[in-house]
């Protein structure tokens, strides 16, 4: 297992990789939902899926019972504390999220999700690398260095422990855009879970560094490089 991967040749849509692995006719929990942009994607797709999405922060939480999905019921539950029966879900999904999990119950979370997953499930964890364009932006305000290093750290321990087997690792490059810097500051930099606030200085440094490889019209493309961990119980 590798922290970084310095040549990544794929760049993909990460829920045409998701749909891969046969989602249909089974129960799907999803821990660290956000904004549940891609369990609606999930939801939304394929046949007699039941998604179990939770999600930490109550203020996020509050938004995602808003949101009309037959299929998906929304939990305020953090991955370390799952409310749900041993041996109850088919997959498990995290989608950047792992690493907002606080050092200390990281060991925690992955036995819960290894609990709850039935025999030969499969946790599907997918980290953005401390690298790329995009990084050095947003490392301005929110640098998650060590956070990302300590979250590659415990899901290795994990499967060395013979906790889990590692089904597969792979490395992509997903393509982010933003038409301007306010769409940018709302989506990178207005976060619920951004615990610290960001000073005028520090948001004129993201702007003035942001308009430094913006295009004419404001607009940016990034190739955001990704790691997945599909872990087998």
């Amino acid at each position: 297992m590798k922290l970084i991967e310095t040549v990544i040749t794929e760049t993909l849509n990460e829920h045409h990789l998701i749909e891969t692995l046969n989602l249909n006719d089974k129960v799907i929990l999803e821990l660290g939902c956000g904004d549940a942009s891609m369990t609606q994607k999930i939801a939304l797709c394929g046949y007699d899926r039941n998604i179990i999405a939770c999600e930490v922060d109550e203020k996020q939480h509050k938004k995602n019972l808003e949101l009309d999905l037959d299929n998906v019921y929304f939990i305020l539950s953090a991955a370390q504390d799952i409310k749900l029966k041993n041996n109850s879900v088919d997959m498990v999904f995290m989608f950047k999220s792992f690493h907002h999990i606080p050092k200390e119950h990281m060991k925690k979370a992955l036995s819960e999700i290894k609990r709850v997953l039935k025999p030969s499930g499969l946790a599907y964890i997918s980290e953005p690398l401390y690298a790329g364009a995009q990084n050095e932006l947003v490392s301005i305000f929110h640098d998650e260095k060590q956070v990302r290093i300590d979250a590659f750290e415990a899901i290795r321990d994990s499967v060395l422990r013979q906790e889990f087997k590692l089904f597969r690792e792979l490395f992509f490059h997903s393509e982010v855009s933003y038409k301007n810097f306010e769409d940018f500051k709302v989506q990178q930099m207005d976060l619920t879970f951004h615990e610290e606030s960001i000073s005028d200085e520090i948001q004129a440094q993201v702007e003035a560094k942001y308009n430094s490889i913006a295009n004419n019209d404001g607009s940016t493309e990034f190739l955001k490089p990704f790691r997945v961990d599909i872990l087998q119980k």
